[in-house]
């Protein structure tokens, strides 16, 4: 296996690093090959077709990416939407960043969650089951290249398995909202650059996937959405994502266009894109699709109806549906915590 820092086809040195907080960064860049592309053999595909599904969430997510079908991430905002996500059998979930600012602040999807928002949320989720991949929002990586380094390593240390990084300016909203505006072409692939160097940078050869995201269809066209996820490719871009794909025709063209790519697809009932089933993007050619809002908009249908069938009634006997304590305790892991208390030698939770 070749080394972390020599990812591109270069005879030159690797560059010399530079500790700072929580993160490493290039003191200067490693010269690419000829024509620009970033390569890292280590992380071909190929190397991922055979073998059983790795422990390591990143690892995983990759051999996912390499085998047949389509990889369907329902969009979590808690640790109870990952419960019930993995008890519904999902092998995948997605951290959407309007869900995590909506249930950790209660506020839109208006550039309000920070950073260590996002990575506390994830920290949590990643720890219900540590092999389970999780793609994760970073919206535009906070910052600056060496914020986006600092996201990228967070992200990672916190278990995620990729992130996705976007090319709206600071002041971004949710891509299915009117009045975007992004940043240059430059711009992004300075962000996704900062975000592949940061990858190659952390110790022990990561298999951390980098997801590129532009929402720039909505506003400079179909055309240069393209253009500017052929060069994020190019720049090292492991997955490419067009925020607002609104007809099959274009989904198959995008697919097309940035072959042999994996390409994800965005799906929010009622949003920009239309409501594609898996089966569906799949045959499009699509590899990975999100259900963002699946969680917290279920979430807020039934919270709602509960809270006004209590306030009708003066009960919660009807909203609960027959489970008591113990039964919801069961669905966020209780039987698991009891039978390792007494594998332990522990005792308290004999009887309960």
């Amino acid at each position: 296996m070749s080394p972390a820092l020599d990812y591109f086809s270069s005879t030159k040195p690797a560059s010399v690093q530079t500790q700072t907080e929580n993160t490493t960064i290039l003191d200067s860049p490693v010269t690419p090959s000829d024509d620009g592309t970033y390569y890292n053999a280590r992380l071909d595909p190929a190397n991922y077709l055979d073998g059983p599904l790795s422990s390591n969430p990143a690892t995983r997510l990759r051999q996912m990416l390499a085998r047949p079908g389509i990889v369907v991430a329902p969009g979590i905002c808690d640790g109870i939407s990952a419960r019930c996500a993995i008890d519904a059998g999902f092998n995948c979930l997605y951290q959407s960043g309007a869900a995590t600012t909506a249930s950790r602040l209660g506020q839109p999807d208006l550039a309000i969650a920070t950073l260590n928002d996002f990575v506390g949320a994830a920290s949590m989720v990643c720890s219900i089951d540590p092999t389970m991949p999780v793609i994760a929002d970073a919206d535009t990586g906070f910052g600056g290249p060496t914020m986006v380094s600092r996201t990228v390593t967070q992200y990672a240390k916190a278990g995620v398995a990729a992130l996705h990084i976007e090319d709206q300016v600071q002041t971004k909203r949710c891509g299915h909202l009117l009045g975007k505006q992004v940043v240059s072409r430059d711009e992004f692939i300075t962000r996704v650059r900062a975000a592949v160097l940061a990858r190659d940078a952390i110790p022990g050869d990561s298999d951390f996937v980098i997801i590129a995201r532009t929402d720039s269809a909505q506003v400079l066209g179909m055309e240069e959405a393209i253009i500017r996820l052929q060069l994020a490719a190019r720049a090292g871009a492991d997955v490419c994502f067009i925020e607002g794909v609104r007809t099959k025709e274009l989904l198959e063209s995008t697919v097309t266009a940035l072959a042999p790519k994996p390409v994800l697809v965005n799906v929010i009932s009622g949003g920009l894109t239309p409501s594609f089933t898996s089966s569906e993007a799949e045959a499009m050619g699509a590899k990975i699709i999100i259900f963002s809002l699946v969680s917290c908009v279920a979430m807020v249908h039934a919270v709602r109806a509960a809270m006004q069938s209590l306030k009708k009634t003066g009960t919660d006997f009807t909203s609960a549906q027959g489970m008591d304590p113990k039964a919801f305790f069961q669905v966020m892991g209780l039987d698991a915590v009891v039978e390792f208390d007494a594998r332990a030698g522990g005792s308290a939770f004999k009887d309960i």
